[in-house]
């Protein structure tokens, strides 16, 4: 199996605009196939710098001069190019979602089809793991989790069963998970409320929205004048930041204006929203929520 299939490759890399010298950031490794087909457009002096917290995604590294892996979250872009002497770059790309190979692999514990025990961190180093929010957040914290990242409704009731249940004994495998919430899955809904419960769980393992607003900041900045951003998410609160800060630079409110009424600010959005063909849906069932966004920098 694939480790990772690459969903709207030529979509994405197209947005890029690839100069054959320069200089471009694919921040979300995973399989490579995103990186490759960048690489395949870069001349010889052209440049490819990529990231990756997971260790399983080294194993996929590219035998090329011109390539270079960094397995560091991309919250940290900026300060691991510089230790490479790169200030600004001619273009960055993003695919947002989970791997195919961490849904995939069950000991992960990402999927809700597999039997395992609460793990969902992307970087294996990281101490916070699924069954550390499951079994040691206070009430009112995990309400918050499942409210926010997974805009579940019953979401202070779930909080309050799990609290319950823990009183007796720990909440250790992905289908105790289940167990403990059966209430809550109705076997219509089943599948879609598990996707949710675990989506929130995973975002607040690997603080996936923090991350994100930390990397998003340090875009203007990296890029060149006429340097390109493009952007792949899967689920809503993703996808709201990205379109927020592509459009005002700001992820809540509206930017300064002066006394004109005129607000600078630092991308303008290239072309409209982008989503998968119904034959690459076909192909590849996980790009079905997959929506592109591209920006270039003012």
């Amino acid at each position: 199996m694939a480790y990772h299939n690459p969903v709207l490759l030529t979509e994405t890399v197209d947005g890029l605009s690839i100069k054959p010298d320069g200089v471009y950031v694919d921040v979300t490794f995973g399989g490579g196939g995103h990186s490759k087909e960048i690489l395949k457009r870069l001349g010889e002096k052209g440049k490819l710098f990529a990231f990756d917290q997971d260790e399983d995604a080294l194993k996929n590294t590219i035998d090329d001069p011109r390539f270079t892996l960094i397995n560091e979250n991309f919250r940290y872009v900026k300060r691991f190019l510089r230790l490479y002497g790169i200030r600004q770059v001619d273009g960055i790309l993003a695919d947002f979602g989970v791997s195919s190979h961490q849904f995939d692999v069950p000991e992960r514990g990402f999927s809700t089809r597999f039997e395992a025990n609460l793990d969902m961190r992307m970087n294996q180093r990281n101490e916070l793991s699924a069954f550390h929010v499951v079994n040691e957040y206070e009430e009112e914290q995990l309400r918050q989790v499942f409210a926010q990242y997974g805009e579940l409704r019953p979401a202070p009731a779930m909080a309050r069963l799990i609290v319950e249940h823990r009183r007796t004994e720990p909440i250790v495998t992905s289908e105790q998970l289940k167990a403990v919430l059966r209430k809550f899955l109705p076997p219509r809904h089943e599948n879609k409320v598990l996707a949710q419960i675990y989506q929130a769980i995973r975002i607040e393992v690997n603080q996936e929205i923090e991350a994100l607003k930390e990397f998003l900041l340090q875009t203007p900045e990296l890029l060149v004048q006429g340097g390109r951003l493009s952007f792949i998410s899967y689920h809503s609160l993703e996808d709201r930041l990205v379109k927020r800060f592509i459009r005002n630079g700001l992820f809540e409110g509206e930017p300064e204006r002066d006394v004109f009424g005129n607000f600078e600010v630092p991308l303008k959005k290239v072309n409209g929203l982008i989503v998968p063909s119904q034959e690459e849906i076909k192909i590849n069932n996980r790009a079905r929520s997959a929506k592109l966004r591209i920006a270039e920098k003012l």
